[in-house]
């Protein structure tokens, strides 16, 4: 007998899950129904910014053509759930249709938090989360005049570079003491400011952002900082983290679903809320009360569940290995293991070369020879060594391994 799968979100978790569930399902025992609100299925966010860099909406698109005409996926864009009933088992979207369901994986991502400071609503004003927002933002940009991102993370960095590839002179406004405060640390941070800095992109740590201000035409022409420093800007972008999407959770009780402590969906070591019958992947998943924002877990996360909807019942989210090499603005980055020294007793190895540009950590064990995390800024060449010794004791000097100089 066929049952119904509902995946509410069609990310790139919830993609793989249906791309999973279909590979493994020979049998056809599952009909699978996507309920998507964008207007296009699955793509690659990580690869978001090469959008505004030559390549098309179908370069990043996710799905196969297999996948499009298979009889078993019937993938609905442009339809938002708002409602879920356990007791009956389906699912509400906005256009009224009720959904019914054996299993139900909830995919529904996050949204992009956008601060309550005076002005955020004003024209010129953009969050940087979908193709739709870069069609946006390509539409307003004003080639030659300064815009402002709010927030220095990965995803922050990557809007400034979208603002150089669209003309304009970017500012980076985090409130952390350094940029990537999540990846790397502060002395990495500094290299990267510098290097960033160096290709004309302002940058402003440890200052919040506390209004907007707008021309007499109601766009946005300033930002003012937390420390009353005023930065002219005929564009801003929100990049100060996401939110998890847990809408669908309910009201807080019986009826509703479990969230985390800082949102998400509530959920086990197998991505399963306290409802047999629903899980959670992704961005919206707090697995046991954590919900990771990187698309390397969310994968993670969607292959459990599809072993368990295929018969595995004790198939479990591995966890997520943070470790990240990057390339920001051009400026090779890296993090790895336990980035700030946050380990009782860790011992910490730096080097540092200013007139390259380069910035290396590495964080010891307190016997001062097993590793723990490091950080490379400028120069990675070494990281793909350093990573594989993560939790082992490290196998040449120290400086050779962080110039990349040493191999396993």
């Amino acid at each position: 007998m066929t049952r119904t799968l509902v995946v509410v979100g069609h990310g790139p978790a919830g993609h793989r899950l249906v791309e999973e569930v279909r590979a493994g399902d020979r049998a056809g025992r599952w009909r699978i129904v996507v309920v998507a609100e964008e207007p296009r299925p699955a793509y690659d966010r990580v690869s978001l910014s090469s959008y505004l860099d030559g390549r098309t909406a179908a370069d990043l698109d996710l799905t196969t053509p297999r996948l499009r005409t298979d009889p078993l996926v019937d993938l609905r864009l442009n339809t938002r759930a708002v409602h879920l009933d356990r007791e009956s088992r389906t699912v509400t979207c906005a256009d009224s249709t009720a959904l019914e369901y054996d299993a139900l994986v909830l995919a529904t991502g996050s949204r992009p938090f956008v601060p309550p400071v005076p002005g955020r609503d004003l024209a010129g004003c953009f969050t940087y989360r979908t193709i739709e927002d870069l069609d946006a933002l390509r539409a307003a940009v004003r080639p030659g005049e300064p815009g402002v991102v709010v927030g220095g993370g990965l995803l922050g960095l990557e809007a400034a570079r979208a603002l150089r590839l669209l003309g304009a002179r970017p500012h980076v406004v985090e409130m952390a003491p350094h940029l990537m405060p999540l990846q790397v640390d502060e002395g990495g941070g500094r290299v990267l400011a510098r290097l960033v800095g160096a290709l004309g992109v302002g940058v402003h740590c440890g200052r919040g952002l506390a209004s907007l201000h707008g021309d007499p035409e109601g766009r946005v022409r300033a930002v003012t900082l937390s420390d009353g420093t005023e930065l002219p800007a005929s564009t801003v972008v929100f990049s100060a983290g996401v939110r998890p999407r847990d809408e669908l959770a309910g009201p807080a009780g019986p009826a509703g679903l479990e969230r985390g402590g800082r949102g998400g969906f509530l959920v086990d070591e197998r991505c399963r809320t306290a409802d047999e019958r629903v899980w959670a992947v992704g961005e919206c998943a707090a697995v046991l009360g954590r919900c990771y924002g990187l698309a390397a877990p969310g994968y993670r996360m969607a292959e459990a569940v599809a072993l368990q909807l295929l018969g595995s019942p004790s198939a479990a989210f591995p966890g997520a290995d943070m470790s990240a090499k990057l390339k920001v603005l051009g400026v090779e980055v890296a993090g790895f293991g336990d980035v700030h020294a946050r380990t009782e007793g860790a011992v910490e190895f730096v080097r540092e070369d200013r007139a390259a540009g380069t910035y290396g950590k590495l964080v010891l064990a307190p016997d001062g020879r097993t590793l723990l995390g490091g950080v490379l800024a400028g120069d990675t060449a070494g990281y793909a060594v350093l990573r594989t010794l993560l939790g082992h004791e490290l196998t040449a000097p120290a400086e050779l391994l962080l110039t990349g100089g040493a191999t396993l």
